[in-house]
This record gives structure tokens, C-alpha cells and sequence, in this order.
């Protein structure tokens, strides 16, 4: 049977605190005073979980039957999820960067908003978001490759820029829209956006799968149109068309798969002469 803990900040938070070790794989099997010792970065300086949260539950179970709750406002607290491997985390409110770095495995559901940086190299696991996210989903750190690998994501609002930077597995969906370069050094796994893109999608992709179901301005010149589709299959489900399907981005030698809705997007019509 399950056991669960409960994280509340005891006043709000006004530097960042980075706190790795929230997560179940360190929860699990401490006492209440256990994990209060735990240590986390606030600001410069190390500090207990205790001294700024409040702490109540039992953990005393292994990882993957154990549930952490973050009640309140988290959006100052980086890195929670860290190297995840099981369990799950819930958070009633609004979570801060980098959350679910390097999962492997279990569960993160934000209730709120995330920060930037959601899933960052990935290997495994779910992260669900009700609110909407920043820039960087899925992806590596700047100047780095090592994307997200594996897992899934789903945002039921927007994110920002540089969706899935550097992907190389897993999933990532967007229920509403994105900003610029989704699906920017794409190498595999596959990206859905519901909503609009801001612009330059797939920008140096080389593989993995790209949809569009909202407008885009423009296709970038390193694509070129292979077909009209009547409908694009993304995980388990079949998305009704028609989408253009381009592949690209050619600059890269790459031959990922870039589908934009058709009915949204007229202004792209001109294509249709190169089929």
C-alpha cells in the first residue's frame, strides 16, 4: 500500500532553492525528521529541507509506492524530480526550472505552471503539466546535444521557445501553442503542437517526427514538400488531415518528417505546385 508525503513552504519564497534530492528516491523509507535534514541549495547557501518547508506523511515504502505533494507556490524550487527513477510527484501549484531533469522513471503532475527546461535530458517517465510551460521542454543545456531521450510530456497550455531542443526519444505534446524553433535540432521521437508555432519549426532537424495543427508563418527553405497527408498518426492516435508533409531540414542532410495543417495554414498553398 502507498504512503504519502506533504511539502509546504512555511513562508513564500524569494531566492531560488535547488532541491534535487525532492523526490521519491530519497523519501523513501525516511521518517518525517529524516527527510527534514535533508539538504538543498538556497540561494548560496545549504540549507535543510525542514528550515523551509513544512513536513507531514510517511514514506516508509519503497519509491515507486510512494507520493510526494508540494502544496503552495513552488515556482522558486529548481531540479525537483532530479534523476527520478519511480514514484510520483504532485504539485498543487506552480513549479520552478528545470523540474524532472534526467528522469527515468514515474511521474511528475504540475498543477500550475513550469519553468523552463521541463524535462531536460529525459530518459524516461511522465511529466504532465495543466498550466502551460517556459522555453527549453525536453531539451539539452545550451551548447550541449544530450536532448531529451525517452519519456513522455504533456502540456495542456503553451510553452515557450526551443521545444524539444536536441531530442532524440519519447514524446513531447503541446495543447496549446509554442514559440519560436519547436523542434529545433530534432534527431528523433516526435513532437506535437495542438495550437500555433511562433515560427522557424524543425530548424536543423535531421530525423523524428514534427506536427503542426496551428498556423505557422513560413517553412523554412531547408524543406521540401514530399506529399499532402490525410492524417498523421502521433503515439496511439490517428490526427485527421490534411497536414503538408515536409521532409528535412536539408541543410542538415536530414530526413525528419515536418506535417502542417493544411486548413490552417492557406498561405502555404503554394507548395502544392512542387507535388
Amino acid at each position: 500500500m502507498g504512503a504519502e508525503v506533504r511539502l509546504k513552504p512555511k513562508k513564500a519564497l524569494r531566492v531560488p532553492v535547488y532541491a534535487p534530492c525532492i523526490r521519491p528516491d530519497d523519501f523513501s523509507g525516511l521518517s518525517e525528521e529524516e527527510i527534514g535534514s535533508l539538504e538543498v541549495l538556497k540561494g548560496n547557501r545549504k540549507v535543510r529541507l525542514s528550515e523551509l518547508f513544512k513536513i507531514e506523511g510517511d514514506a516508509s515504502c519503497g519509491p515507486e509506492e510512494l507520493t510526494i505533494r508540494l502544496v503552495g507556490d513552488f515556482s522558486k524550487v529548481r531540479q525537483v524530480g532530479f534523476e527520478m527513477t519511480a514514484g510520483k510527484i504532485v504539485v498543487e501549484g506552480d513549479l520552478g526550472l528545470l523540474a524532472g531533469e534526467h528522469m527515468r522513471g514515474g511521474t511528475i503532475e504540475v498543477g500550475g505552471d513550469a519553468g523552463s527546461w521541463l524535462g531536460s535530458r529525459m530518459r524516461g517517465g511522465t511529466i504532465i503539466v495543466h498550466g502551460s510551460a517556459g522555453d527549453y521542454v525536453g531539451s539539452s543545456y545550451r551548447g550541449a546535444r544530450d536532448g531529451m531521450r525517452g519519456g513522455t510530456i504533456i502540456i495542456e497550455g503553451g510553452a515557450g521557445s526551443e521545444l524539444g531542443n536536441h531530442m532524440r526519444g519519447g514524446t513531447i505534446e503541446v495543447r496549446g501553442s509554442v514559440g519560436l524553433f519547436p523542434g529545433i535540432h530534432l534527431h528523433d521521437g516526435s513532437i506535437l503542437v495542438r495550437g500555433d508555432c511562433e515560427g522557424w519549426p524543425g530548424a536543423f532537424m535531421t530525423g523524428g517526427k514534427l506536427i503542426i495543427c496551428g498556423r505557422v508563418p513560413s517553412v523554412l527553405p531547408g524543406f521540401s514538400i514530399l506529399r499532402i497527408s490525410k492524417s498523421v498518426k502521433f503515439g496511439g492516435e490517428r490526427l485527421s488531415g490534411p497536414f503538408y508533409t515536409f521532409v528535412g531540414d536539408l541543410t542538415e542532410g536530414g530526413d525528419g518528417r515536418l506535417h502542417v495543417s493544411k486548413e490552417r495554414n492557406p498561405h502555404l498553398s503554394h507548395y502544392e505546385r512542387y507535388l
